[in-house]
């Protein structure tokens, strides 16, 4: 039997806000293994949060760069010690010449990037100056970048840096990367993601791991209802389509218009652009989440 440490019980309270005593009793059925813990407390309908996010261990900011042809962009996420570092427009700076690396570079990973060249010198030589002139710690935690041949590509930055989204679309015709309707849309589709934290773009987008794990969850919450057997399995379909709602990005409610879907409202724009518009993917980096 593993240990229970107060710590452990602190983590699981803090990932799914759940009460103390609760937290304990889940991890003692999941013998201290967090993953099945929170689980466990799913089940109970004890569970703030449907998955786990991470917890935040670093302040910085996300940065994002797509190139002036609308064809390639990336994101970054470099973290300093303080709050009041990540709002300076210096440690913004040392950000944005680390992203574009990223965009111009293609690395492979983060040793490779810190190889790389930006502006004559190495990422690792910028981040070694960013030390020395802000005078604090500072790192790159990841990155990614995405490229496309047709179709185009769009950023968005939330809350001063704490999240970037980057997204894929592709379409028919190369004027509608020009077409102000789709640039909106574009825009929009972003912020929908930054806001809603969309799992993938569709429901088929989930992996079937994904969906057996949810299955999972809401068949042993259906079974807790005492209810027969035939009325579970309606609660656990009903739950499923629920989650699919909430987290598939074409299925979510439009932010700007609720009474809409993600798929309608760029259904609607590419009727008005006449074209085929479609979400490919999209990355979303919040600011201490994995």
């Amino acid at each position: 039997m593993a240990e229970i440490t107060a710590s452990l019980v602190k983590e699981l309270r803090e990932i799914t806000g759940a009460g103390m005593m609760e937290c304990k009793k889940a991890l003692v059925e999941a013998d201290g293994a967090i993953e099945q813990a929170v689980d466990v407390l799913r089940t109970r309908g004890l569970a703030a949060v449907a998955k786990k996010a991470g917890r935040a261990t670093n302040e910085g900011l996300v940065a994002a760069l797509i190139a002036e042809d609308g064809k390639t962009g990336a994101l970054a996420e470099v973290n300093c010690e303080t709050d009041f570092v990540s709002r300076n427009d210096v440690f913004g700076g040392y950000a944005a010449k680390i992203v574009k690396a990223v965009l111009e570079n293609a690395p492979a990973d983060l040793d490779a990037l810190k190889a790389s060249n930006i502006d004559g010198e190495t990422v690792e030589a910028v981040l070694t100056d960013a030390i020395h002139v802000i005078g604090e710690n500072i790192q790159v935690s990841r990155f990614t970048r995405r490229s496309v041949t047709s179709g185009a590509l769009s950023s968005y930055i939330h809350g001063g840096g704490r999240i970037g989204i980057l997204v894929e679309f592709a379409f028919n015709n190369e004027a509608t990367a020009s077409n102000d309707a789709f640039k909106a849309l574009a825009k929009d589709i972003a912020m929908q993601v930054a806001a809603a934290n969309p799992g993938a773009v569709s429901r088929d987008s989930f992996s079937a791991e994904v969906i057996e794990h949810e299955k999972a969850i809401y068949k042993a919450q259906a079974a807790e209802s005492g209810k027969p057997e035939e009325i579970q399995e309606k609660m656990a379909v009903g739950r499923l389509e629920k989650f699919f709602k909430e987290s598939a990005l074409v299925e979510q409610a439009y932010i700007k218009d609720p009474d809409k879907s993600v798929r309608g409202f760029i259904e609607e724009v590419s009727k008005a652009v006449g074209d085929s518009i479609t979400v490919v993917g999209f990355d979303r980096f919040e600011l201490g989440q994995q």
